[in-house]
């Protein structure tokens, strides 16, 4: 599955990155916990180079612990700066503001050595889009400083936060690479709503659900959809969750496009628990 999804205010988001670099001292690349390689964006993070970046693995409560401990301890063997949040209670904030306050070393120290006074540090946050950045704005700050959404691409514009005396963000639009030529790359992104709707087929990305709980969380097909015989093609499966959920329409039939919505939603959620993607 090729996804072609780059609607036309990312143009303007990606030249307003692109500008708005030099007006901050680093960058926090924020990536999904469940899946951090298909969420890094290529051209972004050849665009923010020349920046010291703080990688974050956002949305770690849906995520197994193990896995986000192994893609921090890669992400650091690599020489990155880089943590694990949960921006629903907070949890790991205290790390991330640590590694801003270490990425701004040199800078204030630079600042001190010029006798200039000491600013806040700027902070630039990307990554790509419903990857959680205006609710991890918020968690940081610890009220609503930041527009939310559940469509992707809902955060417009720049925005200047200040969350602390010493620390003032720069939140920008998510931004997408114009194509995904990766079908499994693109199953993710479909899955973790990182891509717009009209995208992808919900049903094809349902089917790659179930075949990853199969793999990884065949416990989850079990105990929660009430689902057996999971040697089954996910096409039967499919359906037997739907039997299992009472989504029929006339004539008894199942209403698989209403159960590949439920389903969607409730792993974009974390109803289904925990999982990884990679």
């Amino acid at each position: 599955m090729s996804i072609n999804w780059f609607p036309g205010h990312m143009v303007k988001a990606r030249k307003e990155i692109q500008e708005n670099l030099k007006l901050v001292d680093m960058v926090i690349m924020l990536l999904d916990a469940r899946a951090p390689y298909s969420c890094r964006n290529p051209q972004l993070e050849e665009m923010i180079n020349p920046k010291p970046t703080i990688v974050v693995l956002n949305k770690m409560d849906l995520a197994l612990t193990a896995d986000t401990r192994r893609h921090l301890e890669q992400l650091r063997d690599e020489g990155r700066l880089a943590a694990a949040m949960d921006s629903t209670n907070g949890k790991g904030s205290r790390e991330v503001l640590q590694l801003i306050a270490t990425a701004f070393e040199p800078v204030r120290e630079d600042l001190q050595r010029r006798g200039r006074r000491i600013r806040p540090a700027r902070v630039m946050i990307v990554g790509v889009p419903n990857v959680g950045k205006s609710s991890f704005l918020n968690s940081l700050a610890g009220k609503k400083v930041a527009t939310t959404g559940a469509r992707p691409g809902v955060t417009r514009g720049k925005q200047w936060v200040r969350i602390r005396d010493d620390i003032e963000f720069m939140d920008t639009p998510g931004l997408m690479w114009p194509k995904i030529d990766s079908m499994e790359q693109g199953l993710k992104l479909a899955l973790l709503d990182i891509v717009g709707e009209k995208a992808y087929q919900e049903y094809d990305v349902s089917l790659y659900l179930i075949q990853l709980l199969r793999e990884k969380a065949p416990q989850v097909l079990h105990d929660k959809l009430k689902i057996d015989n999971l040697e089954r093609p996910e096409q039967e499966l499919l359906e037997d969750i739907a039997r299992k959920k009472g989504h029929l329409i006339k004539g008894g039939e199942v209403d698989v496009e209403k159960t590949c919505t439920v389903l969607l939603q409730d792993f974009r959620k974390g109803k289904l628990g925990p999982l990884s993607l990679e």
